[in-house]
C-alpha cells in the first residue's frame, strides 16, 4: 500500500466544441472495475445518440487495471489519448467518458487525438487534483483553557484539525503520518504539560488539495 497517491478531487462534467463536434467528458472516483462499468453504463445510457463513446479508466494505485477504449473511432484516437492524459496527470482511481456528437466536419486522426487528450485533460483540471495521503488519526481531549493553544500550536505546525467535539472537555481530531506518530505523540505531552488525554487511532487516507508544479518556461 502507497504512502500517498493522487485522484481527482470530486466527479464532474466538461464540454468543447472542436470544429461544430461537440465533446461531453464526464469524469468519475472509482474504487473498482466494478463501479467504473456501472459509471460507464450510465454515462452510454444517457448519451445513447452520440456517435461516439470513448472512455478509460485506471483503477489501484499503481494501476493495476487499465482499461480504454474508442469506441467506433479510428484505433488509437480516442481511447489511448484519454488514457495518456490521465497517465500525464499522474491520477489514479479516474475513469473518463468523452462523448463525442459529429458536427459533419472530419478531423483527421491527429485531429481527433489532440481533441479526446485535451477533453480529458481539461475535464481533470476542471475537477481538481487531490493528493491521498496515509496518516494515523490522533484523538486529543484537552480541559477548555488548553483549547486554544492546543489549536495554535496544531495550526503553527501544519496539522489539519479535522473535527473539534465540545462536551465536559474538548476533543480535537487531528492526523499525522504513520513514522511521527511517537515524535508527535511526544511533542504533544510536553506541549500539554501531560494534561491531555491522547488516543491513537487507525490508519486512513487524508486528503490534501494538490496543485502541480508549474514546468519553468
Amino acid at each position: 500500500m502507497k504512502n500517498k497517491f493522487l485522484t481527482i478531487t470530486k466527479n464532474g462534467t466538461n464540454e468543447i466544441i472542436i470544429k461544430k463536434s461537440k465533446f461531453i467528458t464526464n469524469i468519475a472516483r472509482v474504487e473498482t472495475e466494478e463501479e467504473a462499468k456501472e459509471f460507464l453504463a450510465a454515462v452510454c445510457e444517457e448519451h445513447k445518440k452520440a456517435t461516439h463513446n470513448c472512455f478509460a479508466y485506471l483503477i489501484g494505485q499503481t494501476d493495476q487495471i487499465q482499461r480504454e477504449s474508442d469506441n467506433g473511432e479510428p484505433s488509437g484516437t480516442a481511447g489511448v489519448p484519454i488514457l495518456e492524459a490521465l497517465r500525464k496527470n499522474e491520477v489514479h482511481n479516474t475513469a473518463v467518458v468523452v462523448t463525442r456528437y459529429f458536427g459533419g466536419i472530419k478531423l483527421g486522426a491527429g485531429g481527433l487525438i489532440r481533441a479526446y487528450s485535451n477533453s480529458a485533460s481539461q475535464a481533470v483540471e476542471t475537477v481538481g487534483i487531490v493528493e491521498k495521503v496515509l496518516q494515523t488519526k490522533i484523538n486529543i481531549t484537552v480541559p477548555y483553557k488548553l483549547n486554544d493553544s492546543l489549536q495554535y500550536y496544531l495550526n503553527e505546525n501544519n496539522f489539519v484539525i479535522s473535527n473539534i467535539s465540545y462536551g465536559a472537555a474538548v476533543t480535537i481530531e487531528t492526523a499525522t503520518t504513520s513514522e511521527n506518530v511517537t515524535n508527535f505523540v511526544a511533542e504533544l505531552n510536553d506541549q500539554l504539560a501531560g494534561k491531555g488525554e491522547i488516543v491513537i487511532g487507525e490508519e486512513e487516507y487524508i486528503e490534501i488539495p494538490y496543485h502541480p508544479k508549474k514546468e519553468a518556461k
